[in-house]
């Protein structure tokens, strides 16, 4: 028998509720996106004497996230899908209204239709490595920024102050780097992890760090392909009828973190790692421009991280020529 769908429509400041009941009607309300939120969510849900429910939810980051967690550790069975997911099923069903509390109970339709599959919190280790090597990607971005300002500046005073921010920022991304290898250091299953990861020439201590916060349990994945198509970096083929041939590209239905993680990591793969670099000459005396190659090497390089985290031992270029 399943269980009532609870759509959950997530804003900064709100989420907007709609339960299907068994009589096809809904229930709608809108609770405050905090702790205490959370508490009257369960208080009212109780009040509808459903017992437990299937809530879905769109996957929206921060916003969603305590929400889900919330709503799995009551005992309700949670859903966090794509939000072109909906924006798919929506457009299926021809959609006119867009608003809060139709997307809540389109949201309900979707779950009660399609029973997408069970979600489950990250262990606390791996949320706190994952915000923390967030962390770092925005000390990055707003550093690349500053710089890009400071090369513009012509004020005495201004250049004063971009330096000022920039020492500053070096000083967190140092620290927070920092913070990053103490917390894999403290826990010996991610320890072990990146020691993994980092036998795979391409791939440092901080690239480890930044794949061990985004494919959360590798145990997750049936395959090394669907972790690539997680990522977004399985080809998308564009072909119809005998005309129409245009050039494969990267799916980027994913994981944006992960794949723009591996960027850089290929690109010294394709000249380090004997594998990639004898795959991406392969290809390149096939024809296949320079940006083919790359997302071919970040493809590989999901593969290899996925076969050395699987079996639990580290990368041997010996064992793949003989596979």
């Amino acid at each position: 028998m399943s269980l009532p769908a609870l759509g959950i429509d997530v804003s900064k400041l709100k989420f907007d509720v709609a339960l299907l009941r068994e009589s096809g009607k809904f229930k709608h309300r809108v609770f405050p996106n905090t702790p205490a939120g959370f508490a009257q969510l369960s208080a009212w849900v109780e009040k509808q004497q459903t017992g437990r429910v299937h809530a879905c939810l769109e996957a929206t980051g921060a916003y969603s996230d305590s929400l889900a967690t919330y709503l799995h550790e009551q005992g309700h069975l949670v859903s966090v899908v794509n939000p072109a997911q909906i924006k798919a099923y929506a457009e299926s069903h021809l959609a006119r209204v867009k608003t809060d509390k139709a997307d809540a109970t389109l949201i309900a339709r979707f779950c009660s239709e399609r029973h997408p599959p069970e979600w489950r919190p990250l262990p606390r280790e791996v949320r706190e490595l994952q915000a923390l090597v967030r962390r770092l990607d925005s000390l990055l971005e707003m550093r690349q920024m500053e710089a890009n300002r400071l090369g513009v500046a012509n004020t005495a005073a201004v250049k004063e102050s971009l330096a000022g921010h920039l020492a500053f920022l070096d000083a967190e991304v140092a620290r927070t780097e920092a913070l990053i290898r103490s917390h894999i250091d403290s826990h010996p299953g991610l320890r072990g992890q990146r020691e993994l990861l980092v036998s795979i020439p391409g791939i440092g201590e901080t690239t480890a760090a930044k794949i061990l916060g985004e494919i959360m349990d590798v145990k997750l994945y049936e395959s090394a392909r669907q972790l690539a198509a997680f990522a977004g970096l399985a080809p998308r083929l564009h072909e119809s009828g005998s005309s129409v041939r245009k050039r494969a590209k990267l799916s980027k239905v994913g994981a944006p973190r992960l794949r723009k993680a591996l960027y850089f990591p290929a690109i010294v793969a394709i000249k380090h790692n004997p594998y990639i670099k004898e795959l991406s000459e392969r290809l390149r005396r096939r024809g296949k421009c320079s940006m083919q190659i790359i997302g071919a090497a970040m493809r590989k390089l999901v593969h290899l991280a996925y076969g050395v985290l699987k079996s639990g031992k580290p990368f041997d270029p010996e064992l793949l020529k003989t596979a």
